[in-house]
């Protein structure tokens, strides 16, 4: 069987809609549905005696979340979601009064907020505005960047643009410069290769929730290894320390790794799922730029883009060249409008049609998974026709 096929046949969800809303919230494969199951039955019925086991695989989390970006365990922090990870590193930071950091001003929320909360230590946040395509022109960031500059913040991938990044360009930038590099990775983990080995990025995070397909509340945070010991310990707890079971505070050592930023008690049914999830999409190379992977999520979004344009869609942003290329700007992000058409209202009736996706500053937008093949894109596209 196709391993595309095979890889739907591990999604419930096609048995009911044709789901194109990844880049909100992903369907759960059930095989994660099955181990949150599991899981909710040893707690119910044994209570903590099964928490070694949990917390072994939060361990093996780690080590796949190392897999996934080229890491190493130790470079892995499990938090609850996106902005948590980004509120680590922007307390962490050794910042002084007079510091300065740049990051484009179309960012989501999470990845503005905890930098701007910055000024009141002295930080000039420094915000620079994107192209009228929604792209990042590196040669306006570069020139934002001076001596003051401690580090660059952006998204791999635009959640309403769906522009991917060229993460390698922006280091360079950056890492001349004297400036780290901290990257929102949550619309491009899970889909398309990140090798921190070769891209040489400083902090990532990413809830699991969307691409990746786990459960909410359950994300990883990249903490490159020669950047650790300058971050301050912020969010601590009994869980950041190396005796962490002796539950004693006085004379003990932080971990020496990212996970002394997991301070509290982990939200193991999460992690598990989160873990469940992840070793499917390892198993079919998510994370290997050779596995075909992230050519299906681009080549599956061209022909629904394809297909939208022979209707009459208008694309709510200019589509990248060559949209299939591994190395160019496309991702499984698509926002479109049907002229004349209330686009929450094309939603409300798509349901109905059995087609979830989402609407995004006015615009209709489709996210597009490995899974998806071209009966949703039909789906999708006859519903349109049905509108009325």
């Amino acid at each position: 069987m196709d391993p595309w096929n095979q890889l739907r046949e591990e999604m419930p969800i096609v048995e009911k809609w044709a789901y194109f809303d990844h880049a909100a919230v992903g369907p759960l494969p059930r095989k994660t549905a099955r181990a949150i199951g599991d899981y909710a039955m040893e707690a119910s019925i044994d209570g903590d005696f099964h928490w070694p086991a949990w917390s072994s695989k939060a361990s093996h989390l780690r080590d796949q979340a190392a897999c996934l970006l080229g890491a190493e365990s130790d470079e892995i922090a499990l938090v609850p979601n996106t902005t948590l990870g980004i509120q680590t590193i922007a307390l962490a930071f050794p910042w002084q009064a007079g510091d300065s950091v740049v990051l484009p001003s179309n960012e989501f929320p999470s990845n503005q907020l905890p930098w701007l909360a910055l000024r009141a230590r002295g930080v000039e946040v420094r915000r620079i505005a994107p192209r009228p395509d929604g792209s990042i022109d590196l040669a306006q960031l570069a020139s934002a960047i001076d001596g003051t500059t401690r580090l660059v913040s952006l998204s791999w991938v635009g959640y309403a643009t769906g522009h991917r990044v060229d993460l390698q360009e922006v280091c360079d930038i950056a890492h001349r410069r004297g400036a780290q590099v901290f990257v929102d990775a949550i619309q491009g983990m899970g889909v398309f290769p990140l090798d921190v080995r070769q891209v040489p990025i400083d902090y990532a995070a990413a809830d699991g929730h969307k691409w990746m397909m786990g459960p909410e509340g359950a994300g990883l945070l990249f903490i490159r290894r020669s950047r650790l010991e300058r971050l301050t310990n912020v969010l601590s707890g009994w869980n950041s320390l190396d005796a962490s079971h002796e539950f004693v505070a006085e004379g003990k050592r932080f971990k020496n790794s990212a996970a002394r930023y997991e301070g509290g008690s982990a939200n193991h049914v999460g992690l598990l799922g989160l873990d469940s999830s992840l070793e499917l999409l390892l198993h079919y190379g998510c994370h290997d730029p050779k596995s075909g992977f992230a050519a299906r999520v681009l080549e599956t979004t061209q022909s629904a883009r394809e297909e939208l344009l022979s209707l009459g869609a208008q694309m709510a942003w200019p589509v990248p060249p060559d949209p299939t290329r591994l190395d160019g700007h496309a991702s499984g992000i698509v926002s479109f409008h049907l002229p004349g058409k209330d686009p929450q209202e094309v939603r409300r009736q798509l349901i109905r049609s059995g087609i979830i996706l989402s609407v995004r500053h006015g615009a209709l937008r489709i996210a597009v998974h490995a899974y998806n093949d071209s009966s949703d894109i039909d789906r999708l596209t006859q519903a349109i026709k049905e509108l009325q």
